[in-house]
């Protein structure tokens, strides 16, 4: 997981879901067109653009040079970072087929060029902790916070821990570093052992 001061601009819901895995940076998503027609859209990036700067990333076809250009209509130049994906052509895995035009969009590039092209962007990229594994729901079963009996006990030992009540996949949200993930076991382990 890296940081960015930056916010994201992507087109849709699978770029941003792809780039949430890879950063902690705030992610708007365009709808692909729909920018066009939701003011409070365009005002929430211009805000954004604003109080910390934004890196438009879009995918290489027509529809994202458009997406784009139309962002750099409303929003001064030297608020926008441009993060350019490069043409490789191929399908995402979710799609039957391959684009209009065959090329990847931010979805099917991979975390390592996405880190790269975030970083010859110019986006204040820190951290980069690519090692670090995400827990899974199925992380949390041998830790005894999903599928056992005493399960919703542990979470809610846990959750007072840390002063939060996340469900299972905020908890899940909340692990974002090895150091989260070592104050959870560690966290889990006192809880059961009655400390």
């Amino acid at each position: 997981m890296i940081h960015m001061n930056e916010a994201l601009i992507v087109e849709g819901r699978y770029d941003k879901s792809k780039l949430s895995a890879l950063t902690d940076a705030i992610i708007v998503t365009t709808n692909g067109f729909g920018i066009y027609k939701d003011a409070e859209k365009r005002d929430f990036i211009r805000k954004l653009a604003k109080e910390r700067g934004i890196v438009i990333l879009t995918d290489s076809d027509n529809a994202g040079r458009q997406i784009r250009a139309y962002i750099t209509s409303f929003v001064p130049s030297n608020q926008i970072r441009h993060a350019y994906i490069p043409d490789i052509y191929g399908k995402e895995k979710r799609k039957a087929a391959p684009s209009k035009e065959g090329k990847l969009g931010v979805e099917g590039i991979s975390s390592e060029i996405l880190l790269e092209i975030l970083k010859e962007a110019g986006a204040s990229v820190e951290g980069s902790t690519t090692d670090f594994q995400p827990l899974t729901p199925a992380d949390l079963m041998p830790l005894g916070l999903t599928g056992g009996v005493n399960s919703a006990t542990l979470r809610q030992a846990f959750e007072s821990m840390i002063s939060r009540k996340p469900p299972t996949k905020r908890l899940l949200r909340w692990v974002t570093s090895e150091e989260k993930k070592a104050q959870l076991l560690a966290a889990v382990e006192k809880i059961k052992n009655g400390a």
